[in-house]
C-alpha cells in the first residue's frame, strides 16, 4: 500500500511538473518557442468566412475589399466624392448611414449545418469566420459591444455559436478572425491604452471563453506595435489558462512588427506578407496563405465570372503552397441572408470531387527536398532551379507525390527524384502499378492511355512514388 501511494504522489508531481513546464511566459521568446499544433499543417486546406454587416450593402470597387465598404464610404465622403459615396447615395440615399444596415442584416436563411456539410464536401480541415472585423460589429452576445452585436440587432441570434456547435459536429476544426482594432470606435480613436484594457482585452476573453476555438486568427494590428496592443500578456492567458483546446493554432498578426516573425504560424494575403514577398526562411516555419476566390473577401455584388478563378487555378494555387510547406485559407463571403453564394459552392465542391481522390498527397504530407522538378543552375546563371513549374513535390514517409499540373500524356519525364532498383509508381484513382524506367538523369514514367472519361479526376494529377530519394 505505502508503495501504491508512494507511486501516486510521484505520479502527481510528475505531472505538476509537465504542467508547469508546459506554461508560457507574456514574451515572444517564449511564445514563439511554442510549437504549432500538429494539426495545424497536417489540414492542408480551411475555409476563411467574412461576414457582417457589409453584407447587407455587399459592393466595392472592382479590386478592392467589400467588407471595407464603411472604411471606404467615410473616406469619400470627406473628399466630398469618390465610387463608394456615389454607389451609396444611389442605391441607399444620402440619408442612410452605415450603421443603419444593421438592422437590415436578417441572416433568415442562415444555416450553419448547411455551411458545414458544404465546407465538409469541400474536403477542407478547418474553418475560420470573422467574430469581429474592422467595423466593430460582433457576431456574439458580447458586453463591450453592447447593440452592435448579432444577437442584440440584425440576426438576433448568436451566430458565432451556432457556427461552432455544427463544425464540430461535423468533425471540422474551428475557429475565429478576430480584428485588434476598430475604425469608429471613440474609445480607439481617443484614447488607445484604455480602449486596449478596457474594451479590447475583456472582448477577447469574453470570445474565447465563450466559444473555445481551435483557431485565433489576429488582423487590425498594423496601427501599433504588439506592446500597445499587450499581445504577449492575453495571449499567454489564452495559452495557459484560458478554457481553449491547448492545441489551439495561433497566427502572427498581433503588432506592426510581428507579421512573419512572431506568434505561431505565418500568414500570407494574397501572395503578400505586408509588402514583401515571403522569403525562404517566412516559408521554413508553418504558414498560411489566405485569398478569396475573387478579389474580395466579403461577397462583392460588383464582381462578375471574370473576377472569380476556376476550380483549375484554385486547386494549382493549393498544390504548390502545400508544396512549399503552407496550408490554403480560401475566403467565402455570405450574402446577406446567410447563403454562400452558388457560384462558390460550386468551386468548392469541384475542389472537394479533386481532393476525394488525391486528398492523400496533400493532408499530412510535407515538403520535399525540392518543391518542384528541374534542374539545379550554376555558373554564369543565378543559382536556382530551372523548370517549367509543371510538377511539383510533397512527401508524406517514405512516399513521394509527384502532382503534375497538365496531363502529361504517354510519358511523365522527372528529373529531380533518384529511383532505386525497386521504385514504384501508381496513379492515385487508378490503383494499377506503372512501368517506369532511367533513362539518363531522368526518371521515365510510363503513363496510361485514359480517355477523359477513364482518367481519375481533372486539373492535376498525383503520381506516388516509393523507393525514391
Amino acid at each position: 500500500m505505502k508503495l501504491a501511494v508512494r507511486i501516486a504522489v510521484l505520479a502527481i508531481g510528475s505531472l505538476a511538473a509537465t504542467v508547469q513546464a508546459q506554461r508560457y511566459e507574456p514574451t515572444w521568446q517564449s511564445i514563439d518557442a511554442r510549437e504549432t499544433p500538429k494539426w495545424f499543417p497536417d489540414a492542408k486546406f480551411g475555409i476563411f468566412i467574412h461576414w457582417g454587416v457589409y453584407a447587407v450593402p455587399s459592393w466595392g470597387v472592382k479590386g478592392q475589399y467589400s467588407e471595407w465598404y464603411w472604411r471606404r464610404l467615410v473616406d469619400d465622403q470627406r473628399r466630398g466624392q469618390g465610387p463608394w459615396l456615389a454607389f451609396h447615395n444611389r442605391t441607399f440615399g444620402p440619408e442612410v448611414r452605415y450603421q443603419d444596415f444593421a438592422s437590415r442584416w436578417r441572416a433568415e436563411l442562415f444555416d450553419a449545418k448547411q455551411w458545414a456539410g458544404l465546407f465538409k464536401r469541400a474536403g477542407a480541415r478547418y474553418i475560420v469566420l470573422t467574430s469581429k472585423h474592422h467595423e466593430g460589429f460582433c457576431l456574439w452576445p458580447n458586453p463591450q459591444s453592447w447593440n452592435w452585436n448579432s444577437v442584440d440587432v440584425g440576426p438576433h441570434r448568436d451566430i458565432a455559436a451556432e457556427y461552432m456547435q455544427a463544425m464540430h459536429d461535423a468533425g471540422l476544426k474551428a475557429g475565429f478572425y478576430y480584428s485588434l482594432y476598430e475604425w469608429f470606435n471613440p474609445l480607439f480613436q481617443s484614447d488607445v491604452g484604455r480602449y486596449v484594457d478596457e474594451h479590447m482585452i475583456p472582448q477577447i476573453k469574453d470570445l474565447i471563453t465563450h466559444t473555445k476555438p481551435d483557431v485565433f486568427w489576429g488582423d487590425g494590428e498594423w496601427d501599433h506595435p504588439s506592446e500597445t496592443w499587450k499581445s504577449t500578456q492575453w495571449l499567454a492567458w489564452i495559452l495557459n489558462d484560458s478554457p481553449a483546446p491547448k492545441d489551439i493554432a495561433l497566427n502572427d498578426r498581433w503588432g506592426k512588427e510581428t507579421r512573419g516573425r512572431h506568434g505561431g504560424f505565418y500568414t500570407t494575403e494574397y501572395g503578400k506578407v505586408h509588402e514583401d514577398d515571403p522569403g525562404a526562411a517566412f516559408l521554413q516555419h508553418p504558414w498560411e496563405e489566405c485569398r478569396g476566390m475573387g478579389a474580395s473577401f466579403g461577397y462583392n455584388r460588383n464582381e462578375s465570372i471574370d473576377e472569380y478563378r476556376d476550380a483549375r487555378t484554385m486547386i494549382h494555387e493549393l498544390i504548390q503552397i502545400v508544396a512549399k510547406g503552407g496550408n490554403l485559407l480560401l475566403d467565402v463571403g455570405p450574402t446577406a441572408d446567410g447563403r454562400i453564394p452558388v457560384i462558390m459552392q460550386e468551386r468548392l465542391v469541384q475542389i472537394g470531387d479533386w481532393l476525394k481522390v488525391n486528398g492523400e498527397g496533400i493532408y499530412e504530407t510535407r515538403p520535399w527536398r525540392v518543391a518542384v522538378d528541374g534542374r539545379e543552375t550554376t555558373g554564369t546563371e543565378k543559382r536556382g532551379w530551372a523548370s517549367d513549374g509543371k510538377v511539383w513535390f510533397t512527401a508524406k514517409g517514405d512516399r513521394v507525390y509527384a502532382i503534375s499540373l497538365a496531363w502529361p500524356e504517354r510519358e511523365l519525364a522527372l528529373i529531380q527524384p533518384k529511383p532505386a532498383a525497386d521504385a514504384t509508381v501508381t496513379l492515385l484513382g487508378y490503383g494499377q502499378p506503372l512501368k517506369w524506367r532511367a533513362e539518363g538523369d531522368r526518371m521515365i514514367v510510363d503513363v496510361p492511355a485514359l480517355s477523359v472519361e477513364q482518367a481519375p479526376c481533372r486539373h492535376a494529377y498525383v503520381f506516388k512514388l516509393t523507393g525514391v530519394k
